[in-house]
């Protein structure tokens, strides 16, 4: 390894499938239709969230590489039991990162060399280091050789790219 790096991964949407957690909660509790302002941070339970495909075997491959790995995770304001119940998730899914958590409303504060997170209304457009921005088929990116197309739709895509520029 040239030069271990701190990498924070977000939480839901990232590593926690959120999206999963929110069709199962409208299929079963609202007759499989949206209810109007909808707002399934509100109402789910954060610790019985699914692991996203591949996010086990892309974290411990960061880890063993050496890295330094820590959660980055935005809680509801309006929903404080999702605090408990993300530390809940992360004992039992990720048990190695369960001393490694920041909660925060603002990761451009976050001070590292990688950011993966599937939104980007955060901060994340101002972290210092490389925001992935995770979870979408094709994204435009600025690069030091400008606007350039990624895909980083799913873990696999994201460690090819994190293996390519940084040898994970």
């Amino acid at each position: 390894m040239e030069k271990k790096l701190r990498i924070f991964l977000d939480m839901d949407g990232v590593l926690a499938d959120f999206e999963k957690a929110a069709q199962q909660d409208i299929k079963q509790n609202h007759n499989g239709k949206e209810p109007e302002n909808y707002r399934p941070d509100h109402t789910l339970d954060f610790s019985k969230f699914a692991v996203m495909p591949g996010a086990k075997e892309a974290v411990q491959r960061m880890v063993d590489a050496g890295h330094d790995v820590f959660i980055a995770s935005t809680p509801p304001w309006d929903n404080k039991d999702a605090w408990g119940q993300k530390g809940v998730w992360i004992d039992e899914h990720f048990p190695m990162l369960a001393k490694k958590v920041n909660l925060t409303h603002r990761k451009d504060l976050l001070i590292g060399d990688i950011l993966i997170d599937d939104t980007g209304y955060r901060g994340q457009i101002d972290f210092q280091g490389e925001w992935v921005h995770f979870g979408k088929e094709r994204r435009k990116v600025l690069t030091a050789n400008g606007w350039r197309t990624r895909n980083w739709k799913d873990w696999k895509n994201v460690m090819l790219h994190l293996n390519k520029k940084y040898g994970i």
